[in-house]
């Protein structure tokens, strides 16, 4: 279809102000549903033009969801037949630069101009998430465009079974659109090998977000003992082990993970400083010995999913601060993070600073993180600055 062929989709009446601005998402509140435009079906390709019918850019629509475009930032030039493989190889041009083995994540949605699209590299696997119509309509385009830029991977799953699928319209699946895959993958990851399981395990299977701020939990856990909370894979407490840890104590509730978690403590050499434990972590947290860990890394998943689960989200922060800190010994270190995207940063700290001081603590914030850099930000989108975590040092 040439770009003339393409169904418009317009603007109200100086409703894009923000768009032009930089803003990649456009509203349903600020184009005109007539009847042709209501009709479109989810996760068409459409021209975005002005009241007065000057095409800005293109996008994906979908008539059915709050973000009625998701735009696709190629400006009044339509996409063109290179369009997915353009955009798959700039990713991975900028991974390669910041990374010396192919295990990163190399789509992350807006950021790199591929809206909706989640896309995770383990080696010669592939793990991709099209979280928007658009995305999902054109999967068979965007296969075919990895196999192009990089032809070495074997192996491509769908691991669609995202809540935000169920916003867009979309069925949930999990498939394996290229290759084969039985078990897990291996994963390489600051110097340590891990296991991850792309088709049963949580999102992709893997969090490379926190890859960073894994390295700096091992920097400070030298001769420490530590307790890991929410465990997931064993990425924090296998680091911790291998920066010379005297002891580490990863607790989860699903043993699924603290199986992976343990097979990553063997095929590292660290299998005999860690214990798992399968448990509520707040509950090990209540009966944890006052001051019995040097440090204590607690990563939870998200506890708020969206904006009406904020005031009870930062009351959870502010709790598992307070009993994180009174696990803590005097001159200890406790790393707290968020993945929340409904939670600010600013809210986050003031929730965790509550916490330790209610514990009857005094602490130092000594570092800041958020995602690791195969986790771009988009400028104009907040939201991409999902991950949050503070290293408090405590007296």
């Amino acid at each position: 279809m040439t770009a003339s062929e393409l169904p418009v989709v317009r603007f109200k009446p100086k409703a894009h102000q923000r768009a032009q601005r930089g803003h990649p998402w456009i509203y349903s509140n600020e184009v005109e549903m007539d009847a042709a435009t209501k009709a479109l079906p989810a996760g068409a390709l459409v021209q975005v033009a002005t009241s007065n019918g000057e095409v800005l850019d293109h996008g994906w629509f979908n008539p059915s969801t709050l973000i009625s475009v998701r735009r696709l930032e190629t400006g009044p030039v339509a996409p063109g037949a290179d369009f997915f493989e353009a955009r798959l190889r700039a990713a991975a041009e900028l991974r390669q630069r910041l990374f010396e083995e192919p295990w990163w994540r190399w789509i992350h949605a807006e950021a790199d101009g591929l809206p909706g699209l989640i896309v995770d590299r383990f080696g010669d696997t592939v793990v991709l998430q099209a979280n928007t119509a658009g995305a999902d309509r054109s999967l068979d385009q965007i296969v075919e465009a990895i196999g192009r830029v990089a032809p070495e991977v074997a192996t491509i799953v769908a691991r669609n079974d995202t809540a935000s699928r169920g916003l867009e319209g979309l069925p949930q699946e999990v498939r394996v659109l290229k290759g084969d895959l039985e078990g897990a993958v291996r994963v390489r990851e600051n110097g340590a090998t891990y296991f991850a399981d792309p088709l049963e395990g949580q999102k992709t299977g893997w969090f490379y977000d926190h890859r960073a701020n894994r390295a700096l939990v091992r920097q400070v856990a030298k001769g420490q003992s530590v307790l890991d909370l929410y465990a997931y894979a064993g990425a924090f407490a296998v680091q911790a082990a291998l920066g010379g840890a005297e002891r580490v104590v990863s607790v989860d509730r699903s043993e699924r993970a603290l199986e992976f978690a343990g097979r990553a403590a063997a095929a590292n050499g660290v299998d005999g400083k860690i214990a798992f434990q399968r448990a509520d972590c707040f509950s090990v947290l209540e009966a944890a010995e006052p001051g019995g860990f040097g440090l204590v890394v607690a990563d939870p998943p998200a506890f708020a999913k969206s904006r009406k689960d904020l005031p009870q989200a930062l009351k959870g922060y502010r709790k598992l601060a307070r009993l994180a800190a009174r696990a803590v010994a005097p001159g200890g270190f406790l790393f707290i993070a968020s993945c929340s995207h409904a939670v600010d940063a600013a809210n986050f700290q003031a929730e965790v600073a509550r916490g330790v001081h209610e514990a009857g603590r005094r602490g130092r914030i000594v570092a800041r993180g958020g995602a690791d850099r195969d986790h771009p930000e988009h400028p104009h989108l907040p939201e991409s600055a999902y991950l949050k975590s503070l290293l408090f040092a405590l007296v």
